[in-house]
Order: C-alpha cells, then sequence, then structure tokens
C-alpha cells in the first residue's frame, strides 16, 4: 500500500469526458431520434412524457387511481473499479438507490425492485455480494426485490467481468405527480449533499486515476483521507427517508436527481419552459475528490460542473417561505443540505459566485 497525493501538475491537461469514450453529445441525438418511436406505445394511461426522471403510469381499474412512477439504470463502469477491488456490495446497493432516487423526482417512493447481472463466469460469491448490498438497500428505500435475472455470458463478457442494471417501481404520494408544474420563479433552490462521485462519470475517473496517474485501488490518497478503492466505491446516497415527508405534506415543488451532465443537464429538467435556475456553486464545499480528479486530469471547471454532481446529489425547489424551516428539519435529521440557489424567469441554469436567493 503506497501514499499518494494530488500534489504535481496534471499529466494531460485538458482533459474530457469525450476522451474518455463517453459521446453526450452523441447520446442526447439518439434519445430525439427515439422519441416518436416511445411514444407510439403511449395508452391514456401514461403520465408525463419523455424526459423525466421516472415514466409514470396511472392505474384506473378498480377504481384505483394511484400513479406508478417506474425507472431503470446501470452503475456503468463503477463495476470496473468494484472488481479491481474485489468489492461488490457496494455497487449492488448502488443501483437501487439511484433508481429509488430518480423515481422519488416524481414525488414517488419505492414499492418493488427488480435487477439484472450479466456475467462472463458465474461466481457465486460475487452474486451473494451484489445482492447483499441490493438487499440492504432496498431495506433502506422500502423496497421489496421481488424478482431478477443472472446471466452468464462467456461470449460477451470475460472472466471477472460482470454488468449490473436495476428496474424499480413506485408510487406517488403526494397530492399530485411532481412534474415542475408547480415551480415559480422566487422559488428557493436547496441541494442535499452526495456521497462523493455516485454512480456516473467513471469512464472518466478511471482514465484519470488508473491511467494518467498510475494509482491502485489500494493506494492511499491523503487529501482524501482514504484508498483509492475506498473513495471511488462510496456508495450512492438514497434521498427518500429525508424528503419523504415533506413531499407527502406537499412542501416540495421539484426535485432534480444530480447525476450524467451535473447541475447543468438535470435541474432543468425539472423546470417548466419559462424558468431558469441560478445557483452559487460557492453555497457548498466541493468535496476533495473532484478537486483532484480536476487538477490530475486539467479537467476545464466548464467539463467539471458537466460532468460530475460537485457534492450536490439531489436539488430540491421549494416556496421561499418555506425553504429555512426546511433545512433545518433535514439537518436535525442528520442530512446536509444547503440553500444553493433560487428559480428565475428564463431558461437553462447559470452557475453564479456570489449569488444570494432573495428572501
Amino acid at each position: 500500500m503506497q501514499d499518494k497525493t494530488v500534489s504535481g501538475p496534471p499529466q494531460k491537461p485538458k482533459l474530457t469526458y469525450s476522451d474518455a469514450g463517453v459521446d453526450r453529445v452523441a447520446a442526447a441525438a439518439a434519445k430525439k431520434r427515439i422519441r416518436a418511436l416511445v411514444r407510439s406505445t403511449f395508452t391514456e394511461n401514461v403520465v408525463g412524457d419523455i424526459g423525466s426522471f421516472g415514466g409514470g403510469f396511472r392505474l384506473t381499474g378498480g377504481g384505483s387511481n394511484a400513479v406508478l412512477v417506474a425507472s431503470a439504470d446501470g452503475v456503468g463502469t463503477k463495476v470496473k473499479i468494484a472488481v479491481m477491488a474485489g468489492d461488490y456490495e457496494g455497487v449492488g446497493y448502488d443501483i437501487v438507490a439511484h433508481c429509488a432516487d430518480d423515481i422519488l423526482t416524481q414525488g414517488a417512493v419505492p414499492l418493488f425492485f427488480l435487477d439484472y447481472i450479466a456475467l462472463g463466469k458465474m461466481e457465486e460469491s460475487v452474486v451473494e455480494s451484489i445482492l447483499r448490498g441490493l438487499a440492504t438497500a432496498c431495506r433502506d428505500v422500502g423496497a421489496a426485490l421481488i424478482g431478477g435475472e443472472t446471466a452468464e455470458m462467456p461470449d460477451i463478457y470475460r472472466p471477472g467481468e460482470f454488468d449490473l442494471a436495476g428496474f424499480i417501481v413506485g408510487e406517488s404520494i403526494g397530492a399530485e405527480l411532481l412534474d415542475g408544474s408547480a415551480i415559480r420563479s422566487g422559488d428557493h433552490l436547496l441541494g442535499l449533499a452526495s456521497n462523493g462521485l455516485h454512480t456516473n462519470g467513471y469512464s472518466l475517473v478511471r482514465k484519470i486515476v488508473f491511467e494518467h496517474q498510475g494509482l491502485e485501488v489500494d493506494d492511499l490518497v491523503d487529501e482524501w483521507g482514504c484508498t483509492v478503492g475506498q473513495e471511488l466505491l462510496r456508495p450512492h446516497r438514497a434521498y427518500v427517508a429525508a424528503l419523504r415527508a415533506p413531499i407527502t405534506k406537499g412542501e416540495i415543488h421539484g426535485l432534480a436527481h444530480i447525476t450524467g451532465g451535473g447541475l447543468h443537464e438535470n435541474v432543468p429538467r425539472m423546470l417548466p419552459k419559462d424558468c431558469g435556475a441560478v445557483i452559487d456553486p460557492e453555497a457548498w464545499s466541493v468535496p476533495e475528490v473532484f478537486r483532484s480528479l480536476q487538477a490530475w486530469g486539467g479537467i476545464a471547471e466548464d467539463e467539471m460542473w458537466h460532468t460530475f454532481n460537485m457534492g450536490v446529489g439531489m436539488v430540491v425547489a421549494v416556496p421561499m417561505e418555506r425553504s429555512r424551516e426546511l433545512l433545518k428539519e433535514l439537518s436535525l435529521a442528520g442530512d446536509e443540505a444547503f440553500l444553493i440557489g433560487a428559480v428565475v424567469k428564463g431558461d437553462g441554469l447559470r452557475l453564479e459566485p456570489g449569488f444570494t436567493a432573495p428572501e
């Protein structure tokens, strides 16, 4: 085990997500091309449209009017670090937390979860470890793990390789589905702290940490206070427990889960067409892991904010008069939260150091 520090110039300046093989522009174009195909399947029970964090479906049979919200996701190349570290339980937790946070943005809490694990070679201990993490997270968010699929595919994955995906269904707990329509100019934006990288940006992270810096998973990094593996495998934080009560009471106007694309791409997803957002990037302390990655990879500041969560895992839009009290309630419950900005007239998101939300 070696002791590594952040000091020293980056080995390669101006590294971007596309340098790691991830083309966000192409991904956006592909999603745009399939919109008509997806919409062609919609029935009158579908609630909302493409582009939300979860898909809504209203149950009408038997007198029910409940709205179910579903989502599917993966852990991405974080699984490669799990393999390197021989630590699989965390990614099991990750996939449940990520999916639960996605449907939470629509005002829904989990009912049940299904998993999909694909491996090059069946390894019982690996599958058991992943499932242990899945089960722990399901208990934490109140989801029943009712099924799944484990596929051994040696022609697709090499021995030791695997992929993980999850599928979640929840039920809306508020009077209405959270769709952003309640958001108004002047609403305050609260940021709930992330637990590090969560589950996105790992293709770029791996390129920086292992290829350019030459680090190993068991190397200590002074600035992080832990090993590379411990920092990069921190579990995705689930916000269900923190936000269930205010959602139920109708105190929240909108939620944005900060995943791929960072604040810039995810906050606008919750906003109505006539609203934008201004966020003060100095309203919280950006965790050291992000600044280390930026220094090591020579990543431009704008690229950082368009790729990573930068320390904020969920953004909450609340009425101005309610924000201070909700901050206090979250703090008393042990959840780290900050007043980070406000909703304004316009569109998109602007980072403005020193911005003060109107009282």
